[in-house]
């Protein structure tokens, strides 16, 4: 079965139909994606990380091991309540696809435990998938495309997002913010938090046109991006200033490391859609590139490739545990990823 209608989409993830024991969802956007599957896993089981009731593997977990995916659909719950089997594919290796293909039509069919969920995240699956072809025959399984998000979408997700905080854009606002938005979920939700912070959570304001571009271009010319900017441009003293200018403003650190993030995230977008055909300027706009950083970022985006990137997303997310747990100082953490990208920038001629 195929579940194209956002409607019908949202009514399935949130409430998945008894008689369905196998979803497979797919995409380009990868955290749309996964975004999805986390909606539609929570509502087989509450908790993920219980080891009775759920399974996780990965590509290379079931690569040439078929038994393994096998042992996991035929488990029984030790405990009660519905097992879940959640599969995250990161590559699109044909014996992998193939391998899953048989197993989910054959669990589909109620051949292994029939109470039992099986959901599989991948990337953007051709229609000469055998894992595709499988999910959309089979009467106990669906497979889920994942599109990117329509302005009137990310309009109604930005003013939900920004509800739960007690705050609001104005129409021409709201437009405006959202003519601004990469196109990635993950991406995009970043932007949100990040307005809602600038607005302030729980104030009840509604912001107009001029105080968003306020925002938007003290985002751009002396804020934590900025400082971000810097660092993957190679210049660490414009980057180790503009930190400590915004940590004296009143920014946390654990914001400093996540517009690294963000940042990076940016720069893999645009080699992604490059990689894929896009041009230049397209691709600028469609990681939701500040107009006045275009130039710089499209600069960077030629050194800075998708493997190297890879290298410093590990840099990143181990800061970002670092702040929250290790009790060190905070600021120093963050100075030290920054100065670290920085290095690596010019490393790569930057």
């Amino acid at each position: 079965m195929i579940l194209a209608k956002r409607p019908e989409v949202d009514r399935f993830l949130a409430k998945p139909d008894a008689g369905i024991r196998a979803a497979v969802i797919h995409g380009k956007d990868r955290s749309g994606v996964a975004e999805r599957a986390e909606v539609l896993c929570r509502a087989i089981t509450p908790d993920l990380n219980d080891p009775f009731n759920v399974t996780l593997l990965t590509d290379s977990d079931i690569d040439g091991d078929e038994a393994r995916l096998e042992e996991a659909l035929t488990a029984l719950s030790m405990i009660g309540g519905r097992r879940l089997v959640r599969v995250r594919l990161g590559g699109d290796k044909a014996s992998v696809d193939k391998l899953l293909a048989g197993a989910l039509k054959t669990h589909a069919e109620g051949l292994f435990n029939p109470d039992c969920m099986l959901v599989v995240e991948a990337g953007a699956l051709g229609r000469e998938s055998a894992l595709r072809k499988a999910a959309e025959a089979g009467k106990g399984s669906v497979g889920i495309a994942c599109y990117e998000d329509e302005a009137g979408d990310i309009a109604r997700m930005t003013r939900e997002a920004l509800a739960v905080d007690k705050v609001g854009l104005t129409t021409d606002a709201l437009a405006a913010f959202v003519a601004r938005l990469p196109r990635e979920r993950g991406l995009m939700r970043q932007e949100i938090e990040r307005l809602a912070l600038y607005v302030g959570p729980g104030s009840g304001r509604t912001i107009d046109v001029d105080e968003l571009e306020a925002h938007l271009g003290v985002e751009a010319d002396a804020s934590l991006s900025d400082a971000a900017l810097q660092a993957f441009g190679g210049r660490p003293a414009p980057a180790q200033g503009g930190l400590r200018r915004a940590l004296a403003e009143g920014e946390s650190a654990v914001m400093a490391v996540r517009s690294a993030s963000i940042h990076l995230g940016k720069l893999r977008r645009i080699n992604v859609l490059q990689n894929a055909g896009a041009g230049a300027k397209e691709a600028a706009k469609a990681a939701g590139v500040f107009w006045k950083q275009e130039n710089e970022m499209l600069r960077q985006a030629r050194a800075w490739r998708l493997e190297e990137l890879d290298v410093v997303q590990d840099s990143v997310n181990t800061a970002d545990v670092a702040t929250k747990t290790t009790g060190m100082p905070e600021h120093l953490i963050a100075e030290r990823l920054l100065l670290e990208i920085a290095a690596r920038a010019r490393r790569l001629g930057l």
